[in-house]
């Protein structure tokens, strides 16, 4: 063997050893610590040039959530399949998975979001939502233009116009170092927390889901309640595998730039919760829901008086799986935050612009916390649904995009020198998707399950094209 194919195997086991110990920490962490590295086939190679392991975060959680599938199919038909996850195809999975033709994606962000220098440091607005975006113009006392939303962070103490907007119902995310962020409560509180918060509900009952190894998922019902970007990923994937997911939108809801890369598989609707009309369709909805995915700040729904104690009351045996920015403990538990907010405030952004000796804050190339979340929740529905199977009862799993910032800062320095192998029409799906846009083509699958390839029934499509009610 000469010394480049040395060194490319080299590179190859190392990438798998360490991929394998992620996998294994996942594992622990869902509660599932039988041995499965064995029934795991890692193939491909490369990483997204990173000051941090993000490709192996990338196909570790992919590999954890395509494990979950798998042992799923154990609990019913004995057999558990064997599983390949593409390093490679999990790394492009991270950012977008769909790829239009003839048309174009709507912008990701809007003319506001971005980093703006404070008078003492940089800071991140958070400005898609219209709500946000008009929290952050009250503070500043500006019009909605960019030079002067620039002039106006200027004058401001960075720390003290993070809290004016967070108080004023905005977003947004000083940019703290990594010792800065484990000096600061709330890193201190995201550090003592479990990568995923696992609750089993008391009361259940007798399930009998129907199986089939070749559509693990099918008949099971989600209810998506989630929003940019985590959650999506997660119901995506379980859609893929047959779930029919049903996502709930508020009335006045859009996400343009990312709807038709995760909305695939899904029936969307809207609902006001807000309204007894709106509670009671929820409610109705809720009776025969398997799954209910959300991401809505702890106490919201309580507020509503559809919190975790009324769902699994009204639906016993029911898998709740849900997800906040910050953590589920400290001083920020309640704060809303984003993938792109939650580098900052962990210190990523600014690690990136250290290492890299860049100008301003330097985020990770793709949102990567949000999808090694996404796949996190993935692998913790299946695991519920599982354990309904097995025990007839409910359960309650909690994950947090601060809590996998530490998973991905914990694996330590990536490498700036990396490669990933551009994509090449063999990555790209030969099927064409109908989409509410124009035709699309998908990337392959990242994951197979012996016998039960992942594919998704609907073509990705608007918000709110569709009733709040099961498809018959």
């Amino acid at each position: 063997m000469d010394l480049e194919n040395r060194n490319h195997s080299s590179a190859e086991t190392a990438e798998q050893g360490e991929t394998r110990a992620i996998l294994a920490a996942i594992q622990r962490a869902l509660g599932d610590e039988d041995d499965v590295l064995a029934d795991v086939d890692f193939t491909g190679h490369g990483d997204l040039p990173s000051v941090l392991h993000v490709s192996n975060l990338a196909v570790g959680c992919v590999a954890a959530a395509g494990v979950a599938v798998a042992k799923l199919i154990e609990a019913r038909h004995g057999l558990r399949p064997v599983i390949r996850a593409d390093r490679r195809l999990a790394s492009f999975w991270f950012g977008y998975a769909i790829r239009p033709q003839a048309w174009r994606l709507p912008p990701a962000w809007d003319a506001i979001a971005g980093d703006y220098q404070a008078d003492d440091g940089w800071i991140r607005l958070h400005t898609n939502a219209p709500h946000h975006r008009a929290a952050a113009l009250r503070v500043l006392g500006v019009a909605s233009e960019r030079d002067r939303v620039t002039a106006a962070v200027r004058t401001w103490n960075a720390n003290a116009l993070e809290t004016a907007i967070v108080d004023d119902g905005g977003c947004a995310a000083v940019m703290r170092s990594c010792t800065e962020w484990q000096a600061h409560p709330q890193g201190q509180a995201v550090h003592c927390e479990p990568l995923v918060h696992v609750e089993a509900m008391p009361d259940g009952a007798s399930a009998n889901f129907d199986i089939p190894p070749a559509r693990p998922l099918r008949g099971i019902k989600v209810l998506d309640l989630t929003r940019v970007l985590a959650g999506p990923v997660a119901t995506r994937f379980l859609a893929g595998f047959g779930a029919q997911v049903l996502r709930i939108d508020p009335p006045e809801w859009d996400e343009p730039g990312i709807v038709p890369d995760v909305t695939l598989g899904k029936r969307c609707a809207r609902l006001d919760l807000r309204t007894a009309t709106g509670r009671d369709q929820f409610n109705t909805l809720l009776k025969t829901t398997d799954v209910l995915v959300h991401g809505y700040r702890p106490g919201a729904l309580e507020r509503l008086g559809l919190g975790s104690k009324h769902c699994h009351h009204a639906h016993p045996g029911l898998v709740e799986v849900t997800l906040d920015a910050y953590g589920w403990s400290g001083p920020w538990r309640n704060r809303r935050g984003f993938d792109s907010l939650v580098q900052m405030s962990s210190g990523i952004a600014d690690l990136g612009m250290r290492t890299l000796r860049r100008d301003g804050p330097t985020p990770l190339p793709v949102q990567a916390l949000d999808h090694a979340t996404g796949y996190l929740m993935a692998a913790a529905t299946l695991c519920g649904l599982r354990r309904t199977l097995t025990t007839g009862c409910g359960s309650r799993w909690r994950l947090s995009l601060a809590r996998t910032a530490a998973l991905l800062t914990n694996l330590g320095a990536g490498s700036l020198r990396a490669e990933l192998a551009p994509e090449t029409p063999g990555d790209v799906a030969p099927e064409r998707e109908a989409t509410e846009w124009g035709p699309a083509r998908r990337l392959v699958a990242p994951i197979v399950v012996d016998g039960a390839p992942m594919r998704w029934d609907l073509p990705a499509g608007a918000l709110g094209r569709s009733q709040p009610a099961w498809d018959a």
